[in-house]
Parts: structure tokens; sequence; C-alpha cells
């Protein structure tokens, strides 16, 4: 999808929308980036997105291609389908006959307009306030993040690259170091699938003969369980990144031995900082690899604070991690307070997770303050789902928290308070949410209770909800 200004001759923006997300959500972030131009298949698996659009824009249907004129989308004018052809809507094919040296011609003259400052990206991740935030980007933060991530891979020397891609191109993974780093660095790159499927993932490494291998925590749980696993030969892989979630060491022992990536690395990042900020080198040791989230980017800057007094901590303490330099988000597109909330007068990005730095820049994550979920490398946020569950007739209070899942990393767990009176069961809940929030957002487990665990000023204590919901589930020993 592309976003503009008001004035057309500006340069757009590409603005990435998570394809599972449902009705509100697209709308949401349509009009939150005020989108004049959306370029999407008619639908895949069991998303129909022209019927979503037109749901949300019925005007489609009767405009001239080109000229939608939409009360709920008051910038949107173009829709650019690649499958079948629908009214009120270009077809991919119609825009490339269209092409001509006249648009050459303006092309050349917008290069010339374009500062490496620009934003030319807007990545949405989930707000703690319920509602998506589109982390804006510029072509400094992004062209930089691919360029010096590619360069501790190898990317510089390696001959041949061939890099398996099963991470989703609207997250930063990716585009950044998937689709930027072939732009930058001539490498080639391979989609295994449509969509993610672990078995494609080594049936591609091995017939295409990968050399990389791109994948969140769950991913590499597949692969490295998948049953015909010994069936597939992965001679050719060298290396690869394990990101986007907290990397258990037991599985990157299993990445390394039992798949023979010898050369995996680990990254860690945010949205905010294009993603990546903390990256291993393929030659670390096993104890860095399986303890640490690498060391620095190249010319970004790092500091370990006290949360309360953002004051600097010693070497080897904890504290929260914080960021500057080229990597860092321009901010978020139109919501100037929540940027001022974690971007620091002097430049800082303000991550809201708990790490510990070694004399040599490697980072040791702890922990989050946020009460960020991260399901299968997706980012989720509890104050979204909540929001959502309140609206229930039947539910009087929930509250959602991640809760230890062997494959995934964390599952979602809604904890409820029901409306004295009222019955419900798992099943009604789930069924209430299905439709209304991408997938991955619908609690796994549901649990009902009468009370919550609460500090002396009445706040809800989220740790503790965690390890009661956990016990409760049979997740952890009682």
């Amino acid at each position: 999808m592309s976003n503009s200004s008001k004035d057309s001759s500006d340069p757009n923006m590409l603005v990435s929308v998570n394809p599972a997300y449902q009705l509100k959500e697209v709308e949401f972030s349509l009009r939150k980036v005020g989108c004049k131009a959306i370029v999407c298949p008619t639908q895949f698996r069991t998303q129909k997105y022209c019927d979503m659009l037109t749901q949300i824009c019925p005007e489609i249907e009767s405009s001239t291609p080109g000229d939608i004129r939409s009360a709920r989308l008051p910038d949107l004018r173009s829709v650019i389908t690649l499958g079948n052809r629908q009214p009120g809507m270009f077809h991919l094919e119609d825009v490339m006959q269209a092409g001509s040296s006249q648009y050459m011609q303006q092309l050349q003259d917008l290069q010339k307009k374009l500062s490496c400052d620009d934003p030319i990206n807007i990545q949405f991740t989930s707000g703690t306030t319920g509602a998506p935030k589109g982390a804006t980007l510029s072509h400094h933060s992004i062209i930089n993040n691919a360029q010096f991530v590619g360069n501790r891979l190898g990317y510089n020397w390696r001959p041949h690259i061939r890099v398996c891609l099963p991470v989703p191109l609207y997250h930063c993974f990716g585009s950044v170091g998937g689709g930027l780093c072939m732009a930058l660095h001539g490498v080639s790159l391979v989609f295994p699938s449509a969509g993610y499927d672990g078995k494609a993932n080594l049936a591609a490494m091995e017939s295409e003969r990968c050399t990389v291998i791109y994948g969140t925590p769950t991913m590499y749980v597949d692969m490295v369980n998948h049953p015909d696993l010994a069936k597939h030969d992965l001679s050719s892989v060298e290396t690869g990144i394990m990101a986007g979630a907290p990397c258990p060491p037991e599985l990157v022992k299993k990445v390394i031995y039992v798949m023979g990536i010898k050369e995996i690395t680990i990254g860690y990042g945010t949205t905010e900082n294009s993603p990546v900020t903390f990256f291993s080198s393929p030659t670390d040791n096993l104890e860095r690899k399986c303890e640490t989230t690498g060391y620095i980017i190249d010319h970004l800057e790092a500091k370990i604070v006290n949360p309360t007094t953002g004051e600097v901590v010693p070497l080897g303490m904890t504290g929260e991690i914080m960021i500057r330099g080229h990597c860092v988000m321009k901010g978020y597109w139109g919501d100037k307070d929540k940027t001022e909330e974690c971007i620091t007068k002097d430049r800082f990005y303000k991550t809201g997770d708990i790490g510990s730095m070694d004399a040599y820049s490697y980072l040791k994550i702890e922990g989050r303050i946020k009460d960020l979920i991260i399901r299968g490398g997706e980012n989720i946020y509890p104050a979204e789902i909540e929001q959502f569950l309140h609206t229930h007739s039947k539910v009087k209070e929930a509250q959602v928290v991640g809760v230890e899942d062997s494959r995934l990393g964390e599952e979602i767990c809604a904890c409820i308070k029901l409306v004295d009176g009222e019955v419900c069961t798992a099943e009604e809940i789930k069924a209430y949410c299905k439709g209304q929030m991408a997938y991955f957002k619908i609690p796994h487990y549901i649990i009902f209770m009468t009370s919550y665990p609460i500090t002396t000023t009445g706040k809800i204590q989220k740790n503790k909800l965690r390890v009661v919901a956990e016990k409760q589930l049979g997740l952890k020993d009682k």
C-alpha cells in the first residue's frame, strides 16, 4: 500500500499492512495515514481484500478507477488489484500498460527532490492504548540497517548468496533484512511458499541450494521438529538469522547441531528501530549465541539506564535498553504524544526492554517493561484485546497476559471476570473475537476468574497474574 501527502508531487511512502487484519483494523490503519492508493490481491486464503474494501467504501463500485471518493476513507483515490478485475479498481496490467517516457521523467524529477531523511515506509505496530501505531522510517534508517546487517552476515564477501525468506514482507525483518538486502547487496531471495509452511522451507533450502535462512524462533521450532528434517539435504546452508522474539538457548543449539547451521546468528531490535540494533556475528562462540542477542550494529549508540532515574548503570547491570542513531524512526505517524513518550529530546529511543551489556556491547535481554506479548514473532499488546473483550455483554473485566508456549514462545491468555449471574464459555468468547481482530490476537486460552492479584493501590499485577494463569493451565509446576 502507498500513502502520500496532499501534494501529489511529493514522494509516496510504502505503508505495510498485515494481511491478517480484519475490517476495523484495516480501516483504522488506512485512515490514520491518509492512504491514497492501495495495491492488493483480490483475496488470499480466507481473506477477501476487495470485498473488505467495498464494505469500508461502498462508493468504490460506482467510481471511475483512479477517482474514488469515499466518506470513510476521504484520501483514497486508487485501488490496484492483482487478481480478477473489480468495479472501480485498476488491474495491475492497466498500470503496467500506462507506463510511458512521461512518467519516467516525473520519476527523475522526483529523485532530485528526495532527501535521505524523508520518510519512505510506515510500519504498523500495536500500541499500548489498543490502536496500532505507524512507525515512520526514513530512507536513511532502513538503507543503513540493511547495509550493516548484510555486512555482518558477510554479504559483502560471500559468493552466490541465496536467502530462503519465509518471514513476512509486511514486517521489517522481511522487507529490510530481505528485500533491501537484495537491492543493496545483490543477494538472491527464495520465497518458499505463498503463506508460511515449515515443510516448504526445508524443501526450498534443498532444491534451491540456499546458503542463508531467515526465521523467527517459532519457524525454527517447526523446522527442527519436522518429521522429514533428516530427509532433506541442508548442507548448502551456511548461516541464517533467528530474530523477532526471544531465542531459547536450547533451540539455538538444535539449529546448530541438528540442522547443521553452524554460523546461525541472533538478532534483536524493534520496528521503531528499522529494525535491528544488536546482532551476533556468524563466528561468535556458542555461549554468546545462546546467552546474548549479539553486539551493537555499526554506527549506533546504546545505553542501559535505570528506568526510574534515567541514569546510566554500570556495565553488566540491568536496566532499560535505549538506542540512538541512524536506525531510530522519525516518530509515530500523526501521534506526537506517543512519539515524545518513547523518543527523548536527545533522540534516544526507549525500548521498554530490560537488559544488560558487557564491555564488548553484547546484549543480554532480561525481560520487558512493557506488557508486550510476542507470539511466534508477532508483537501483540494486551490493551488492544482487553478493550475489545470489554465490549462483550457478559464480560465485567478482562486482563490479557502472555503464557509460556514451547512452539510460539508465548500464547495469549485472557483472564475474564463475568458480570454477576452470567454464564459464558471459552468457545463463546473466541467466536466473539473471530472476524473482529487478526487471528493471531484471538486468545488461545480463556480463564474465568473472580479476582486478580492487585497492589495496595489497586493496580493489577500482571506478572503475578501470568504465574496464576500458567499454574491453572498446567503450564508450570504448582
